[in-house]
């Protein structure tokens, strides 16, 4: 007789799941028993829930599919909850089974009880606790529904003693929806959109992850109202190349001209994107098209919301947009941006030869010209965001993941885990911070446990570099964001990880090479300049006085030296007017 963990695993093979990441044990072990026991389904151990969580957000991203994890009674599936919340606000379709105490003690304080039918309810579509065997398979269907239906996070409770009952009914099979329709937009809201754009002067085409598909469809608006396009961090991936029109990236990460650009358009067009950094919107006369209605104007006023998939809407559009003649808006954007990247985009990819430290930026960009077309790279939260937008080249094969919503730190190397097993063909490189693979280095370890060949770079500048930023910015002195150096490279190969450590530039591209290259697990430890801080492209009077503040009272407390430092790193990166 099957139980209904048994259910519970068929029913997840039935739906194309081939893996879950968790950290077995206690109330987990009908369900691990029943992994044991199926073919076409594996348990993938990690050292904490957490990285499984970002694990399974990541194959979710790469495959599309939905991905899941689990984490016993209590603290085992309390760790799930920063990775759950990057997957759901990623889009990316992950169940999360959230195992509980025995069903006769819940609500009498018993050891390791919480309650994870309330606790996952904000990170999640669809959070319910399975009370008995009658109720399985239809609630596990309907998690996995909304999970991929909706694009995101279900959760579901489970006992372990109702994981070890005899099911109630047979499993049987049920076709799982694992591709979305298209989303077609009313016709009078794209006539609309049509006029709005053949009467705009200066139209300015701003993308997200929602153009996915969309590609040859925003080139031929662009060419049509001659219009340049900017993009925010998740739509460099899908829209920066063979790309004639860019003006690059907008938000605190951004460079060249996008910000300019969209100030002074008389019409923006916001595709895909939930830019969540109304600061950089100009908050008048824009239009947004996007296949999720939630998310028309909460970021800035609409003229007109049109509600369709990015491709299909600008396909029906084009048939009604008139081709524009005057490219004198145009041309001015290429040309500020083209004078951007020169000032700040390759400013530290130039005379580095010699530079000790290493700057990041040369680091990154050596990275951009020996990672393979379709590599996968994961991004820790914080400066590898900034090295990442600025220099890895998008060609339409390569993928960049990163917390890029949610903004957890550690995220860069249990991705990398999860992007392995979803493309185990492929090269995927883990952009690591000091500070991210230090609050994770246990999955090391499971990088080494499962033979998974990730690369791990490792920017090692002791210091926690965008918080020093942050409190430049707010008029602070930088303090507990440097710590002691650590040798990571030692660390790896503790752990039985091949590794090397880089401290001078000129070995720093056959280093990667040779890391790149190695058949299985690396780790690359490359000490990296503190003081190469990011600045933004648009720099308000307030942050520049912050900025000048933090400098005087670090001078004041004796950090002379550590400025005149931060100065030279940072004097050809300083946008001028």
């Amino acid at each position: 007789m099957a139980t209904v963990a048994d259910q519970f695993i068929e029913v997840l093979r039935q739906a194309g799941v081939r893996r879950i990441y968790g950290v077995v044990g206690d109330s987990l072990n009908p369900i691990v028993d029943a992994v044991r026991r199926t073919s076409g389904i594996e348990w993938v151990h990690v050292r904490n829930e957490e990285a499984g969580a970002f694990a399974a957000a990541a194959e979710a991203q790469v495959t599309g599919r939905l991905a899941v994890c689990a984490g016993s009674c209590g603290p085992g599936n309390t760790h799930l909850i920063q990775g759950l919340y990057d997957a759901h606000r990623s889009g990316a379709p992950v169940l999360a089974l959230a195992s509980h105490i025995p069903s006769t003690q819940i609500g009498s304080g018993y050891f390791q009880e919480t309650h994870p039918e309330r606790l996952f309810t904000e990170c999640s579509h669809y959070c319910e606790m399975i009370n008995g065997p009658e109720q399985m398979p239809r609630i596990l269907r309907t998690a996995i529904q909304h999970a991929v239906g909706l694009r995101g996070v279900a959760v579901l409770t489970l006992p372990g003693d109702t994981a070890s009952k005899d099911a109630a009914r047979p499993t049987g099979r049920h076709d799982v929806l694992t591709e979305h329709g298209t989303v077609h937009p009313p016709a009078d809201q794209v006539a609309q959109f049509a006029r709005a754009l053949n009467d705009a002067r200066k139209v300015m085409l701003f993308c997200g992850s929602g153009v996915r598909n969309a590609h040859a469809e925003v080139m031929e608006l662009a060419h049509r109202v001659l219009s340049p396009v900017g993009h925010a961090l998740r739509g460099k991936e899908w829209i920066q190349y063979d790309n004639p029109f860019d003006v690059g990236m907008s938000g605190l990460l951004g460079y060249g001209a996008c910000y300019e650009a969209m100030q002074e358009a008389d019409l923006v067009v916001l595709l895909g994107t939930d830019f969540p950094y109304d600061p950089f919107l100009p908050g008048k006369h824009t239009i947004q098209v996007d296949d999720d209605a939630s998310r028309f104007g909460r970021r800035t006023p609409l003229e007109l919301a049109v509600h369709g998939d990015v491709a299909q809407t600008l396909r029906l559009v084009l048939e009604k947009v008139e081709q524009k003649h005057d490219r004198a808006y145009l041309n001015e954007m290429l040309h500020r941006h083209a004078k951007a990247l020169e000032g700040v985009v390759s400013a530290y990819t130039r005379d580095i030869d010699r530079h000790v430290p290493i700057h990041p930026e040369y680091v990154a960009s050596v990275l951009d010209d020996v990672a393979a077309d379709d590599a996968v790279f994961t991004v820790d939260t914080g400066m590898c965001n900034v090295w990442a937008a600025r220099y890895l080249t998008p060609n339409g094969r390569r993928r960049v993941m990163g917390s890029f919503v949610h903004g957890s730190m550690a995220n860069a190397l249990p991705h990398a885990i999860g992007a392995q097993y979803a493309a185990p063909g492929r090269q995927v490189i883990s952009l690591s911070g000091d500070g991210g693979l230090g609050m994770l280095l246990g999955e090391l370890l499971t990088v080494r446990l499962h033979r998974l060949p990730v690369k791990i770079l490792v920017f090692n500048n002791s210091s926690l570099g965008m918080v020093r930023l942050e409190m430049m910015v707010d008029g602070l002195p930088s303090y507990e964001t440097d710590h002691e150096s650590v040798d990571f490279a030692a660390i790896a190969r503790g752990a039985g990880i091949e590794s090397a450590r880089v401290e001078r530039p000129g070995d720093v591209r056959d280093a990667l090479e040779r890391a790149l290259s190695a058949p299985g697990p690396y780790l690359l430890d490359v000490v990296t300049d503190p003081n190469a801080l990011s600045i933004p492209p648009h720099i308000t009077p307030q942050q520049v006085k912050g900025f000048a503040l933090a400098a005087g009272k670090t001078v004041l407390t004796g950090g002379v030296g550590k400025m005149l430092d931060l100065a030279r790193s940072n004097l050809r990166n300083i946008p001028r007017p």
